[in-house]
């Protein structure tokens, strides 16, 4: 039986599981968690010690159709300015709650359109955050930028305040595509922003690209491949498109009938993810790409790669910090994440509340199966003593979780005393085979195709 007759065999065309940028995942977030006990995971940040900070910007000029993220989209630059009032104010009650001497390892700007920020606001943002919170050494600063709304002025004021990773979407270079998404942007337009990014010594670039878009094809998504890897990025996320319009009501703007198949989504990513390889990037988990000497690489070979709500990160911070309307923190005690609405976030916010309002308090099941999954989702193979050490368990509780996945995907596992191992071929399965360690139950949950 060929490997494609097997994946077909084990339903991978047909199923539809988490990404698993995190465990437990956010449909499974619940009100038990409040500012309260949000409050209490923030004091019990040791002091002196660095953290990881995501600011959400969920305000676009233009909503883009094929995209399922929190935004919204506005017209004038007021409803902006009045969020980032009240996104100071949230800083100010979030440093008011942490002990001394605690830093920033890893910064990151999220959206939305973060770049819709005008450069003055910009500066005052980045002066904000570094006020209550500093920088410490050698972190990273990362902004997503638009190449749209992207201009000298705005290209300054990041540099200056220290960004050093730009994050550009690309999804797909083709017209037509683009026509049929709605999200219009030029290679000519990405390349200018990306000459005036390394000419201000931004050294780390990333991409972004979509397979499984509307009339895509292997010699279209080619061709995009081709234009990304002549603006060099130094790592590229390759991700499927999710059509879950009954989460993202903008995707019914989008013709089902022209999406390609499970099977053609597979041919796509095996089209685009052959020609990274050929031009020396190496494979970074499920869906990302990187060079050698790029930083997710290196993490790779250490052992060292992590995967949270951006993806592939080397970001080793116990604690996340999330900022602005559905951001989500994770603490060393579970998640929380803000109110969702806009309006109900910055009520909160300006109120001097932390303006959580659901999450999930970990259980000690919850962090052995989320290292497995983390460890199956970088690594492909789990060492049975190194996590059993790691979650203060034992080998025969690790064995017990991982017993019967060869039964469930023969051919595709192999499993002994001290390893799981997912086969070459089998790495399409990744994500199925880490739905089986999640204990949650996933019937009212809609969720991404598996490939």
């Amino acid at each position: 039986m060929s490997t494609l007759s097997q994946l077909r065999e084990l339903g991978l065309f047909d199923a539809r599981v988490p990404r698993y940028t995190s465990y437990p995942t956010a449909p499974q977030f619940s009100d038990r968690v409040d500012g309260k006990l949000a409050n209490e995971w923030i004091r019990a940040i040791p002091a002196d010690s660095t953290v990881s900070l995501y600011a959400h910007v969920p305000f676009c000029k233009r909503l883009c159709w094929f995209c399922a993220c929190r935004t919204q989209g506005t017209t004038t630059l007021s409803p902006v300015k009045a969020y980032i009032e009240t996104l100071e104010k949230e800083l100010s009650t979030i440093a008011s709650h942490l002990a001394d001497g605690i830093s920033i390892e890893h910064l990151h700007w999220g959206g939305g359109t973060p770049t819709i920020l005008p450069a003055e606001t910009i500066a005052r943002l980045a002066n904000t955050i570094f006020s209550h919170i500093p920088l410490a050494q050698g972190a990273q600063f990362s902004v997503e930028i638009d190449p749209n709304e992207i201009d000298d002025a705005r290209l300054d004021a990041l540099a200056a305040a220290g960004m050093n990773r730009a994050s550009i979407g690309v999804q797909d270079f083709d017209p037509l595509i683009q026509k049929t998404i709605g999200r219009i942007q030029s290679y000519e337009v990405t390349h200018k922003a990306v000459v005036g990014l390394r000419e201000r010594g931004i050294d780390s670039l990333n991409m972004d690209i979509l397979y499984g878009l509307p009339h895509q094809t292997n010699a279209g998504i080619s061709e995009s491949v081709q234009k990304v890897l002549s603006l060099a990025p130094d790592r590229v996320a390759l991700y499927g498109y999710a059509h879950v319009p009954w989460m993202a009501k903008r995707q019914t703007l989008i013709p089902t009938d022209v999406l390609p198949t499970p099977e053609e989504r597979l041919e796509l990513f095996d089209t685009a993810r052959e020609l990274f390889l050929a031009d020396g990037y190496e494979e970074i988990g499920i869906d990302h790409f990187a060079r050698p000497d790029d930083g997710l690489a290196i993490a790779q070979k250490c052992g060292q790669l992590h995967r949270n709500f951006q993806g592939y990160t080397e970001d080793v911070s116990e604690t996340l910090i999330g900022i602005g309307a559905s951001a989500i923190s994770r603490y060393p005690g579970g998640y929380a994440q803000n109110n969702p609405s806009t309006s109900a976030y910055q009520a909160s916010a300006r109120a001097g509340q932390l303006a959580t309002s659901r999450g999930h308090e970990y259980t000690r099941d919850d962090l052995l199966r989320a290292r497995l999954i983390e460890a199956l989702m970088c690594d492909f193979n789990v060492s049975i003593g190194d996590i059993a050490a790691q979650t203060q368990t034992t080998p025969d509780i690790v064995r017990e979780l991982l017993h019967d996945l060869p039964q469930h995907f023969p051919g595709m596992i192999l499993l002994d005393q001290e390893m799981l191992e997912i086969l070459p071929h089998a790495r399409p399965l990744t994500r199925m085979i880490a739905r089986h360690l999640d204990a949650y139950d996933m019937s009212q949950s809609g969720h991404s195709p598996a490939v």
